[in-house]
């Protein structure tokens, strides 16, 4: 359950970097301002342990993710964008979305 897998994936016209483990119901986990997916590590193998496939993305502008260089990318509507385009390459279905600091808005808005 602690094998972290990492994959580069298409949504909402940019590259979004995941680390991902285990299988079950998704939850995908955002992070907040300045960090990355990296902020989750303890929490990805405690949620796999528990029978969720544990997601944590590396929001736009952050980590393996792209970077945009127009500001107005980086707007609420085009982070939801991501979630919204994240999800059916996840598997679809009903997701989990938990968000905390800056990435808090993010889960509340997707």
């Amino acid at each position: 359950m602690n094998d972290i897998s990492h994959r580069i994936i298409a949504s909402n016209g940019i590259r979004l970097h995941i680390a991902e483990c285990g299988a079950g119901p998704t939850v995908l986990l955002i992070h907040g301002f300045p960090e990355s997916w990296y902020s989750w590590r303890q929490q990805l193998p405690a949620l796999a342990g528990a029978g969720y496939h544990a997601v944590a993305m590396d929001v736009r502008g952050y980590g393996r993710s792209s970077k945009p260089t127009n500001v107005a990318d980086y707007r609420m509507l085009k982070k939801v964008g991501d979630v919204v385009g994240l999800v059916p390459q996840l598997g679809g279905g009903p997701v989990t979305v938990i968000g905390h600091d800056w990435g808090a808005p993010i889960a509340w808005n997707s």
